[in-house]
Parts: C-alpha cells; sequence; structure tokens
C-alpha cells in the first residue's frame, strides 16, 4: 500500500488527482539547512528524511511503500521557508518581486527493499508587484503555510509573470515524475479511488 509522508494538503489533492489510493503519514521533521548544503543538496535530504520516517511507521506492514516530497522556493541561493508572519510574508514577496526565482521539488520513494528519488526543478517569474498588490494577497491569506509565501494554484497566479517547467512541482508534488517514480514501485493508480485517509504513529 502507498502512504504519504506529509501533511500538505496540495500534495494529497495531487496524488488523489493521479488516481492513487493510500494513506497519509503525520511527521514532524526539522528542516534546517546545513551551512555546508546546497540549496538542491537541502531539499533532496528533507525528502528523503520524510519518506524514511514514514517508512519506519509502516515498516511492518506487508508491501508497505511510503512517498516523500519537499519543495522550497530559491532566490540567490538562499531558502526561502514558510513566513512566520504577514510581515515575513510580506518581506518575502518584496524580495521576489520582479525577478525570477527557482523552485525546486525533490519526491523520494521508500519500500523496505528500496529507495529511489527524483528532482523536478522550475523557473518563475514574479512581475513587479506594488505594496497594494502585496497588501491585497496578504488579505487572502493563501500566503500562509506557503513556501516563499505565495501557493501558485491560487490568487498568486495573477502575481506571477512567467513559470518554465513544472506547475504541480510548483505547488509540491511533480505529476509526471511523482508517477514515473511510483510505477518503478509496482505503484498503480485506481482511477475513481479516494485517499484512504490519515493514519498516526
Amino acid at each position: 500500500m502507498l502512504h504519504l509522508a506529509s501533511r500538505s494538503p496540495r500534495r494529497s489533492e495531487l496524488l488523489a488527482r493521479l488516481g492513487y489510493t493510500f494513506g497519509t503519514l503525520e511527521l514532524d521533521i526539522p528542516e534546517h539547512r546545513q551551512p555546508s548544503e546546497s540549496a538542491g543538496e537541502y531539499v533532496r535530504r528533507v525528502a528523503r528524511e520524510k519518506a524514511g520516517a514514514g517508512l519506519l511507521q509502516v515498516v511492518a506492514a506487508p508491501g508497505a511503500v511510503v512517498l516523500g516530497a519537499d519543495t522550497e522556493v530559491v532566490l540567490d541561493d538562499e531558502v526561502f521557508g514558510k513566513p512566520r508572519d504577514a510581515e515575513d510574508a510580506a518581506a518575502m514577496l518584496r524580495r521576489l518581486s520582479g525577478r525570477t526565482h527557482q523552485v525546486i521539488s525533490a519526491v523520494s520513494v521508500v519500500s523496505a527493499a528500496r529507495e529511489a528519488q527524483v528532482v523536478s526543478e522550475s523557473l518563475v517569474t514574479v512581475a513587479p508587484l506594488h505594496e497594494d498588490d502585496i497588501a491585497h494577497y496578504l488579505a487572502s491569506g493563501e500566503w500562509e503555510g506557503k513556501a516563499g509565501a505565495y501557493g501558485i494554484q491560487g490568487r498568486a497566479q495573477v502575481l506571477i509573470a512567467h513559470l518554465s517547467g513544472s506547475f504541480s512541482g510548483v505547488m509540491g508534488l511533480p505529476m509526471y515524475e511523482t508517477a514515473k517514480l511510483l510505477r518503478e514501485f509496482g505503484i498503480q493508480p485506481s482511477i475513481g479511488m479516494q485517499s484512504t485517509g490519515s493514519m498516526r504513529a
């Protein structure tokens, strides 16, 4: 059985769109970049750690396969995590304004027998933002819990001038790469099935 090692409703939504039936695992994995770690290495490591921690919860279940993912916004080699508050979100949006940044999304899949990973990298150009644009977006509340203080699937689409790469990858789970990786583990979609819900360790 497939398990998603993530509390992200966006990842659950995207995985369900692909037609998979899966359970969700709630984890608390520290997300702190090491001083010598590149942005790409950091994203890949966090995805692996999520998948590995998830597998520890379900390893006793026959045929358990766990998917872990991490997505980060990167500008000038700085990783923009989730904003602490509205002021922090506004500061992030001001820095992204009028510039092209990178979004790295890593997906790790593990079972008792093997592990594998794919990485999707996209370039996102944010239009020049006025203070009114930022205030209006912050008022929507969509920035909460989003890396880089925006969710591309929502109202932030009007702030994005150009995207080169994977729209779903920027959302948090690159669908093409994820489906290809899961096929390697023998996981096939069951069209019409829904997620099996949440599982707590």
